[in-house]
Order: structure tokens, then C-alpha cells, then sequence
């Protein structure tokens, strides 16, 4: 069977990769697509990685099995009325996934389409990368959306005036260029290729998980915290209900920054003073590694590629 991924957008989406993998290993194939004007016509399975998923495109594949994938509910601004507005228009498919119950309810589809979760999984590189020899260069690393960093300039003063230093992986937007150009012990790599990252993370002591308090990204699966776990680091972390409940379930202990700190100054005393190995314990994220992840899915029987 060749299944078909319809992506849209630029979003980091490594869980296509670990289909890709999945399904060769069952004898079957993918195929990603930009645009679903590149699917051919009779195709047996769509699978959209949601987005919004154009009614008309969609009945292009009427006799098609049409999987909608969400791994987030929407992002501000106005995303409650974004999901709102998603859950009224979106087609009918045979079968939805979403990262989690959180998710789910906050789309709020009704309509009795089968549905299960399906969460982030790590790739075996990050895995690979842990005991990597050597002494670190930074103190603390930053992987994700680089856009987030909008919100947290005073906390990267904060390391800097501390006399940390601190690596930022990927290419930032250009307005933040000259905010971050006078942070002298802060390291930029740009944009660099996904098999690098496991060994650019092993440079620090420390990952850095950056997330607002806020509604999606405070339920949802922070994929940078599951990959500085992977290779090993120790995690320092803003405090919000999905960490706190990961923290938990997996029995990990994280660094976490105080709310109420708004300034540098508060920042450089926190970090001055606070960033201890001894106040951590990474935990052992194997059962989360990209294959055990999707072979848990029930899709695939639903779909005849197992029995």
C-alpha cells in the first residue's frame, strides 16, 4: 500500500520521516506531499497533517480512506475561535488522530468519526548521541521555534549577565537579529540539518525548554524537552501543566524558572545559583523512540497493514 501525507506549511514535522520508516518496515510506502494537488487522483489513503483541509480537495479523494492528523489544536492569536472555525468546516474523514485527550477536546469534533492519540516519538539518533565524550562548551541549549524567544529576551540577558553561555540552535526571525547581537557568550548555529542536532545538544550541560503558560502550548507534547531527555540533559523549564504531569509520569525531576521573574537581574541571580546536576534526574524515554510510538497506533489494522 502506498499511503499518501499531505503536510502544507514549514512546520518542524519529524514524525513523517518515522512513517516513512514504519511503513517500509511493514512492506508498504509513503509518499510527502507539499500540496494535495500532487496526490494522484486514485489514491487509496490520505493522510493530512491538519491545517485546514480544503473541502474541495477533499472530495477529490471521495472514494479514498482520509486520515486527519492533529498534533496541535491552533495557536494565537484567536485560536479558540480558529478551532472553532476548524470544527464547523473541516471535511469529514474515516478516521482522525490527535497528539492527545486534551487536544481532542479542544477541537471538539462530534460526529463519531473513529478516533485514537498519537504522540510525539524521539528518532534513534538522539538516543545514539547520550555518553558522547567530551567536555561541554555551553552551558545551556535552545532547540525549538525560534520565534518563542520573543517572549523570553530577558531571561537570555539573564544567562548572559550570569556569565553562562548559551547556544541557540537554528536560524532566529530577523527582528530579533539586533536584540541578540549584543549577547556576547550567546552562539547562534543558524538554520542546520536534523541529523546534526543530537550532536550540537551534547555541546551543553543543560536544555532549555521555553514554553508560555498558555493554551495549546502549555497541554501539549514539548518535542525539544523528549530529545535534550533522549541525548541525555538535564532540563531546565518554564512551569505549566503538561511538564509538570510529564515530570511526573515519568519520574524526571527538571530545573523549573519561577514564574514571577520578569527581569535579567532576578534571571542571573536564578541562574547563578540554581543550575545543579544534582537537582535532576533525566529519565529513560526508550519506550518513546519513534517505532514503539507507531506501533502502538490501532490505525494500522483499520488500514489491513497488520493483522
Amino acid at each position: 500500500m502506498l499511503i499518501h501525507y499531505v503536510r502544507g506549511g514549514n512546520a518542524y514535522l519529524p514524525e513523517l520521516a518515522a512513517y516513512a520508516d514504519f511503513l517500509q518496515g511493514l512492506g508498504h510506502q509513503a509518499q510527502i506531499h507539499q500540496d494535495s494537488a500532487s496526490v494522484p487522483g486514485d489514491a487509496a489513503v490520505v493522510w493530512w497533517l491538519c491545517g485546514r483541509v480544503p473541502r474541495h480537495a477533499a472530495r477529490r479523494f471521495a472514494h479514498a480512506f482520509q486520515v486527519h492528523e492533529y498534533a496541535s489544536a491552533s495557536v494565537p492569536p484567536w485560536a479558540w475561535l480558529k478551532d472553532r472555525a476548524k470544527r464547523a468546516s473541516q471535511p469529514q474523514p474515516q478516521y482522525r488522530l490527535f497528539q492527545n485527550a486534551w487536544v481532542r477536546a479542544r477541537l471538539g469534533f462530534a460526529d463519531g468519526v473513529p478516533c485514537e492519540f498519537r504522540d510525539m516519538g524521539i528518532a534513534s539518533a538522539f538516543f545514539s548521541a547520550q555518553g558522547t565524550p567530551g567536555s561541554p562548551e555551553f552551558d545551556v541549549v535552545y532547540l525549538g521555534d525560534m520565534r518563542r524567544l520573543r517572549h523570553f529576551i530577558p531571561l537570555l540577558q539573564g544567562l548572559e549577565q550570569a556569565g553562562l553561555r548559551t547556544l541557540l540552535i537554528g536560524e532566529p526571525p530577523p527582528d530579533l537579529h539586533p536584540v541578540l547581537a549584543p549577547l556576547q557568550r550567546t552562539t547562534l548555529t543558524g538554520t542546520v540539518a536534523h541529523s546534526a542536532v543530537p550532536g550540537l545538544l551534547r555541546r551543553a550541560r543543560f536544555g532549555l525548554n521555553l514554553v508560555p503558560n498558555q493554551a495549546p502550548y502549555h497541554q501539549q507534547t514539548s518535542t525539544k524537552l523528549l530529545e535534550y531527555c533522549a541525548v541525555g540533559l538535564p532540563v531546565v523549564t518554564t512551569d505549566y501543566p503538561w511538564v509538570r504531569a510529564f515530570a511526573q509520569a515519568h519520574e524526571a525531576r527538571f530545573i523549573l524558572l519561577p514564574r514571577q521573574v520578569k527581569d535579567r537581574a532576578q534571571y542571573a541571580r536564578f541562574f547563578a545559583t540554581q543550575l545543579d546536576h544534582a537537582a535532576c534526574t533525566v529519565p529513560d524515554l526508550r519506550a518513546l523512540a519513534w517505532p514503539r510510538v507507531l506501533e502502538r497506533l490501532a490505525l494500522w489494522h483499520t488500514l489491513g497493514l497488520r493483522p
